[in-house]
């Protein structure tokens, strides 16, 4: 009982942190309910690609779709505009800054090794140059532009490029520095990258030269590599990139994470769209999934009794849970998701009428209630387990193969089933059990309709089934002699096992008994007789 006291106290305490997650942190709608910023991208031309051409278009697209959309949750629309634009809109995007200041850096990431002839002393002369530039007031925004251009440009030639570059990371994360306010973002490189940064480190180990961390052509980072690895270098493939404020390191993580911009790109055009569906399309569909989740609930309810209540119970559970889930990983909710969201709470109770079934075949069987209930969750649990684990593989698949949309879709339905079958196994068992220990809910008519009529027939028949199989199973051996008195010989007739009424019916026939002869001696053993202790009944038949 004190388990399921604790299961009580998770299943309530779940429940109120999912409302709280709701209030708190409500839900992002799309396009088409709340609307949101439109973006507009040029693709520039460079000396390298002095053509736009269809597959490069193409792959700033897959950029900009990883770096605004990267979990697929956000369901933004990017399409092709002419040959050499694009098209982004963002549902429920406040500033549309914060995704100019994403999508416009090329976050083209390498790593340089300072040259041999230069010393660490020059480096600082530049960078204590560029703190002045940035202090000067005196400078308008062309002539501070002009100057860091400049700047730029002199560290640039202390440095000699590699082939590390930020093609050859696997993974970018922003991490809090220990013991103070500033973020870094750690690397992590592929096999390759991983034997050229060793190789890089070890090259410039102890020598007082620096490691030059260059982002679009900008020095981010120049630490130096200290004596102990000039043997082998920095192995296992891992670096980091500090120092930086949380929200820089994140957004800096996801655009090495989405990849270089193979050419430059400006934003020519950057408004605000409303919701493309009006408010009456909008109340119309909800109140259609209202209706239909309505209806399922109270089906349960009538059909299933106590359990179909209980399950209405778990139902609303998971919605909360699941509800909650979405709000706090900022999933993009439209028309079509809220329909599904809804639809996926109607489908969650196929493991409740799964179980439930298998309840009434215990009852039916003839168990208590209370083992009828644990049989029912026990013997349902393995189809539960299989239809759930299958679908989570599909989900695996998906987001590991799909992008944008399929990967959102993954991740919302593998949240759903995940909370199904917490709520059918653990909140459905919970609330069932506690119902069992209060006394006025242990009648079973509360589980199976009916319940003491169809008990009543189905004993009255095993009843007369039992009494129709005594009957028929009886046996009697029947016996006949006969003397024929003229020759002298006997013949002997020996009847079926049937009753002695019949025996004696048959035994007559098949001894062709001659109506004058009257020394015809029957015995016949009836089926009581025998079970009463094999007692032998002698009849004497005599022909009138």
């Amino acid at each position: 009982m004190g388990r399921q006291r604790s299961l009580l106290a998770l299943i309530f305490v779940l429940a109120i942190a999912a409302v709280v997650a709701i209030v708190q942190s409500p839900a992002r709608l799309g396009l088409d309910l709340q609307g949101g910023s439109q973006l507009t991208l040029q693709v520039m031309t460079t000396e390298a690609v002095p053509v736009i051409t269809p597959e490069k278009l193409e792959a700033v697209q897959a950029v900009v779709r990883n770096r605004i959309d990267e979990d697929g949750t956000l369901e933004p629309i990017i399409q092709a505009v002419g040959t050499d634009q694009i098209l982004v809109q963002l549902p429920g995007v406040s500033d549309p800054e914060d995704a100019e200041r994403l999508l416009k850096r090329a976050a083209q990431l390498d790593f340089r090794e300072q040259r041999p002839d230069t010393s660490l002393e020059n480096l600082r002369t530049f960078l204590n140059a560029r703190v002045a530039i940035e202090l000067d007031e005196s400078l308008t925004p062309d002539e501070r532009r002009a100057r860091f251009a400049e700047n730029d440009e002199a560290v640039a030639t202390l440095f000699q490029k590699t082939d590390l570059t930020g093609d050859l990371l696997t993974n970018a994360q922003a991490t809090p520095l220990p013991q103070t306010d500033a973020w870094q973002v750690s690397l992590t490189f592929d096999d390759r990258g991983g034997r050229l940064f060793a190789e890089l480190t070890r090259n410039i180990a102890g020598t007082g030269r620096v490691l030059g961390i260059f982002l679009d052509g900008d020095l981010v980072s120049s630490p130096t590599v200290s004596v102990e690895y000039a043997a082998t270098g920095i192995t296992g493939g891992r670096a980091s990139i500090s120092t930086f404020t949380a929200e820089q390191a994140a957004e800096l993580a996801i655009q090495l994470r989405g990849g270089a911009l193979p050419v430059p790109i400006e934003i020519v055009e950057n408004r605000t769209v409303g919701a493309t569906l009006g408010q009456d399309s909008v109340r119309r569909s909800l109140y259609a999934g209202i209706g239909g989740l309505i209806l399922v609930l109270i089906f349960m309810v009538v059909y299933y009794r106590l359990p179909g209540a209980i399950a209405d119970i778990a139902l609303v559970v998971y919605a909360l849970i699941t509800f909650a889930l979405f709000s706090l990983l900022q999933v993009t909710l439209t028309l079509p998701g809220i329909a599904g969201f809804i639809l996926s709470i109607g489908m969650a109770v196929d493991a409740n009428v799964l179980i439930f079934e298998r309840t009434r075949e215990e009852l039916w069987a003839g168990r208590t209630l209370y083992r009828a209930v644990e049989s029912g969750f026990f013997r349902a649990f393995s189809s539960i387990i299989d239809s759930n684990v299958t679908t989570l593989i599909v989900c695996a698949a998906l987001w590991y193969f799909g992008t944008g949309l399929v990967k959102g879709f993954a991740l919302t339905l593998a949240f759903g089933v995940g909370v199904s079958m917490f709520t059918a196994l653990t909140c459905s068992r919970t609330l069932l059990l506690t119902a069992l220990s209060i006394p006025g809910l242990r009648d079973p008519n509360l589980f199976m309709p009916d319940y003491d009529r169809i008990m009543q027939l189905k004993n009255a028949g095993e009843t007369a089934g039992a009494s129709v199989s005594s009957t028929t199973s009886g046996t009697t051996s029947g016996t006949t002699s006969s003397k024929m008195s003229e020759d002298g010989a006997s013949n002997i007739a020996s009847a079926q096992p049937v009753t002695s009424e019949v025996a004696m019916t048959e035994a007559t026939s098949a001894a062709e008994i001659d109506p004058t002869d009257t020394s015809i001696e029957v015995e016949i053993v009836g089926s009581d007789a025998m079970d009463a202790g094999k007692e032998t009944t002698d009849d004497t038949a005599k022909p009138e």
